[in-house]
């Protein structure tokens, strides 16, 4: 055989090995993907959407909430919407409004949400409070803020809390709780939560014993991740944190000459339980890897912040720990490239760890240069397989049933 016809033997062998992956890829991802749809389509108002989450009932219905309006996240029409898919249903309810960043001036809530005549008016926008006339003026002397990051939990007793943020924007958070006793039918007011507390800040939270442990962060003054644990007896909030981080370089800063390493800039952590009795958290970074810390003593300390060998592209992941003690991760499978600030949001995949530590990609759900496939929510069934919901290309809200079973 000539050089020549080594070379291209060599290619067509190449071409051929790499069209059998992708082959088996789609098959693999054929057979592992149940249910493949969106929450909702061509519902008025909701042009622009983000950050959603998702629950399961002790009855099996779903329950999916989301901030959504009508151009972008931040500008202030933005509220909490909800959706609800029952028990052997082929398809979600219509959206319906969950919650709102509606105030009236002079009240303790107004005051407490930094609201003042200097904000939107709240007739840019739907106006869920006024269904409960709590409101004492017309629409004409309401004023808004923006809504964010909604995170669903249903508690023992079967109430299903709602936490979610105000603000113009994230420096301005406040954090706020609705709550529904019909499965997500219908939703209380809003209740503040107390003051400086932001509730789980994208991922659910996690109840040990009679403690709810809500994983969250803070963006001032730079990235640091902390948590709020609610003891259910006493009926009292216990604020952790921010916890403290090894050193590294981000991103962004890697390429300078004068680059020196900071804490890192973590934000919106994913509890997992580990065998040996342990919680990890699992994070968003600025420093192109998910970041974790580690705690012994079910949430009152945690270890310094590192980074694991897992890409991050500066944007939001998920984790749940699974019935088996496997954990599986949703996230973007592709790092912040050293300069950037962020990375691109695509592709979105599964992965699964025995430990926490060491992770393998094992299903693509999304891998499109169009738009982004993004913040990522995840949950396993009480059947055993795996929820997921996530941003399609910020217009519509994506959900996937996917088969435990399918993935190795």
């Amino acid at each position: 055989m000539t050089k020549l016809s080594a070379i291209h033997s060599l290619n067509l062998r190449s071409i051929l090995l790499g069209a059998a992956i992708i082959l088996f890829s789609t098959i693999v991802r054929a057979q592992a993907i149940l249910q493949d749809e969106f929450v909702y389509k061509n519902v008025e108002g909701l042009g622009s959407c983000h950050a959603a989450t998702i629950v399961e009932l002790q009855n099996g219905d779903l329950v999916a909430a989301w901030f959504a309006g009508s151009e972008y996240e931040g500008k202030p029409d933005v509220c909490i919407w909800s959706s609800r898919k029952p028990k052997g249903s082929d398809k979600w309810t219509t959206p319906e409004l969950a919650a709102d960043g509606v105030f009236q001036l002079g009240t303790r809530d107004a005051e407490l949400g930094g609201v003042n005549d200097t904000i939107d008016k709240a007739s840019i926008g739907p106006i869920k409070t006024r269904t409960t006339n709590k409101f004492t003026v017309p629409d004409s002397e309401l004023y808004r803020k923006a809504c964010y990051n909604p995170v669903l939990f249903e508690m023992p007793d079967g109430e299903l809390l709602l936490f979610f943020k105000i603000g113009k924007f994230v420096q301005d958070w406040t954090g706020w709780l609705v709550r529904s006793t019909d499965g997500g039918k219908t939703w209380t007011d809003r209740e503040p939560l107390p003051t400086g507390f932001l509730g789980p800040v994208k991922n659910k939270p996690e109840l040990i014993g009679n403690r709810l442990i809500c994983p969250s962060s803070t963006e001032k003054g730079g990235w640091r991740i902390h948590f709020e644990i609610y003891d259910l007896a006493t009926k009292k909030w216990k604020y952790v944190g921010p916890v403290d981080t090894e050193l590294k370089i981000r991103t962004a800063d890697m390429l300078k000459k004068d680059a020196k390493p900071t804490f890192i800039g973590c934000i919106q952590p994913s509890i997992l339980k580990l065998s040996d009795g342990r919680l990890q958290v699992v994070c968003r970074s600025q420093n192109g890897k998910v970041a974790t810390s580690f705690s012994s003593d079910n949430g009152d300390s945690w270890t310094n912040v590192t980074l694991l060998d897992v890409p991050n592209n500066q944007s939001g992941l998920d984790a749940v720990t699974l019935r088996d003690g496997r954990h599986a991760l949703i996230y973007n499978n592709v790092a912040t490239e050293p300069g950037q600030e962020t990375g691109p949001r695509t592709p979105l995949s599964i992965a699964l760890s025995t430990d926490g530590i060491n992770w393998h990609h094992t299903l693509t759900l999304e891998d499109s240069k169009i738009g982004e496939y993004s913040y990522p929510a995840i949950i396993q069934g009480k059947d055993g397989n795996l929820h997921c919901i996530y941003t399609w290309r910020r217009q519509l809200i994506a959900y996937k049933k996917i088969a435990l079973s399918k993935l190795k």
